[in-house]
């Protein structure tokens, strides 16, 4: 199933990509224009050049080989335009029946009169054409202001400083003397050719506005190698925190070389946990390589995630708090005696209504679960992937109190 999850974007991106290119075509260029106008040429042509930026930040942006200002140059345009793709063929497709029952009526209440019948509309018909032109502009024009509202609401979401999200967690067994222990949670920053060093920056600047205690990074730091965001992720130097700041690799760092990111962190003054563990004074702090790595057979060129080298051979007496990427983690910490499990990965969904394929492939899309004994909780994370864009999924640093049961 994994493998299944891990193919299907692959293959069903630029089917749908041209599919829906294909569809916009023939709603908001055919139905609304008259054959060999020059608005049907421009609207093709317009089309087509959408088409191409956003196949281009699909395959590039990120990308290992081409250049960031190419990859920033294709991916805003590009990435913006996806969202827009997929929420204005979204409300063509809803108002598909509303578009047939106009047209239906228009041709019955035309049949009932007393000198014409037309029971088609070719395209010599200058009617016909004239009132499927003025019912596909009126819904064409209407879809695209709602999407174009949506997908601005969801740009200027996708970019504000992520919200402070404040939870509280009892651990049975911690000690009464770390009663109120705080920990910054952030997840999937992705930061990248189009999310750079300014907005790193402002992530910083509300993290060590929380004074917490431990700040845990929970994977999907960063889109691209190491050393292409080098100058993106340098305000990260300055997180300050009373016991450090760790991080785990996610699925994003293990497509680009999982080691070099940890050497990066460690240059920052971030402490890395591949498969290991750190005993903190009140709980042991235990980190885990992303599932991905078996999920996509890599083992021969990264380092997967090993329970055993970060969770065996230590005081059962003591809770211990394990950062993994994917929620799904917990499915493999039977007999580990795991109180807490800190993940991401899922955005929240980012764009409805994406929620239920992600909740359908990670098992918790948000917020707090048991499972196994084991409480889980999933931030949101601060940034995002793919289109730049949050609907229906705030974009948040979650600071989490920790209590004595």
């Amino acid at each position: 199933m994994d493998a299944l999850w891990s193919t299907v974007p692959d293959i069903a991106i630029p089917v749908g990509f041209v599919l829906l290119h294909a569809y916009l075509w023939l709603r908001l260029v055919r139905d609304t224009t008259r054959r060999g106008s020059r608005w049907r040429l421009a609207g093709g042509a317009g089309l087509g050049v959408l088409g191409a930026l956003g196949m281009l930040a699909v395959v590039f942006t990120p990308s290992v080989h081409a250049p960031m200002r190419f990859q920033a140059a294709v991916g805003w345009p590009g990435w913006i335009w996806f969202g827009v793709l997929m929420y204005l063929a979204g409300v063509l497709l809803v108002a598909e029946p509303v578009r047939w029952l106009l047209l239906r009526r228009s041709r019955v209440a035309s049949n009932k009169g007393p000198i014409r019948r037309i029971t088609a509309e070719p395209e010599g018909t200058p009617e016909g054409l004239s009132r499927r032109r003025v019912v596909s502009r009126a819904i064409g024009l209407g879809a695209t202001a709602v999407a174009l509202g949506t997908v601005g609401d969801g740009l200027y979401e996708g970019y504000r400083t992520p919200r402070l999200k404040p939870v509280e967690v009892a651990l049975p067994r911690l000690d009464r003397a770390f009663d109120g222990y705080r920990i910054a949670i952030v997840g999937d920053t992705h930061f990248s050719a189009i999310r750079g060093s300014g907005y790193c920056r402002r992530v910083v600047e509300r993290i060590n506005g929380t004074q917490a205690d431990l700040i845990a990074f929970v994977g999907d730091l960063a889109s691209n190698e190491a050393d292409q965001l080098r100058e993106a992720t340098e305000p990260l130097a300055g997180l300050t925190s009373r016991d450090g700041a760790f991080f785990v690799s996610g699925n994003a760092e293990h497509y680009v070389g999982a080691d070099a990111w940890y050497e990066r962190v460690e240059e920052l003054g971030m402490t890395g946990l591949p498969n290991t563990r750190v005993e903190l004074a009140g709980f042991d702090l235990a980190g885990v390589n992303d599932l991905i790595v078996e999920q996509r057979h890599m083992q021969a060129t990264e380092t997967g995630p090993d329970f055993d080298a970060a969770l065996g051979d230590r005081d059962p007496a003591r809770p211990v708090v394990l950062l993994a990427h994917q929620p799904s983690a917990v499915d493999r910490l039977a007999g580990y005696g795991v109180d807490l499990q800190l993940s991401g990965h899922t955005h929240g969904g980012q764009m409805w209504p994406v929620h239920v394929l992600s909740r359908l492939r990670s098992g918790q899309l948000t917020g707090f679960e048991t499972h196994h004994a084991t409480q889980v909780y999933v931030t949101n994370g601060a940034g995002t992937n793919g289109p730049p864009i949050r609907i229906g999924a705030n974009a948040d640093i979650t600071v989490m109190t920790l209590r004595a049961g």
